[in-house]
Parts: structure tokens; C-alpha cells; sequence
């Protein structure tokens, strides 16, 4: 089960990536919709790297 979730994880990176570029291909057009997506993007690498520290400190826990 802890691989399926290293995978996952690693989706939120791909989805705040995706923001990330629409954002700046959006930027010249809608900047307040390029903001969004932008802030989007952040949100979700902050969620990455929560899980991520989260599932590490789960790991340790359940090793002897």
C-alpha cells in the first residue's frame, strides 16, 4: 500500500506542474485567472510536500 501512495504523491506534483504552466501560458491573456492557478499551484505543492514529510515519518514509525 505504501508504494500506490509514493505514486500518488508524486500526482500532486504532476497536477501543480500542469497549474503552473496554464498559468503562465495564461498570464498575458487573464492575469486574475493566471493568479488563481498560480495560487492553485502552490496549494498543491504544499499539500505534496505535507504527504510527502507525513507518509516519511509514518515509515520510520512502523520500521523497527
Amino acid at each position: 500500500m505504501n508504494k500506490i501512495w509514493k505514486f500518488l504523491q508524486y500526482g500532486y506534483f504532476i497536477v501543480a506542474l500542469i497549474f503552473l504552466v496554464e498559468a503562465i501560458f495564461e498570464w498575458k491573456e487573464n492575469q486574475n485567472k493566471a493568479l488563481y492557478m498560480l495560487g492553485f499551484s502552490i496549494f498543491i505543492l504544499l499539500i505534496f510536500f505535507f504527504k510527502r514529510n507525513f507518509r516519511k515519518k509514518i515509515e520510520k514509525r512502523t520500521k523497527p
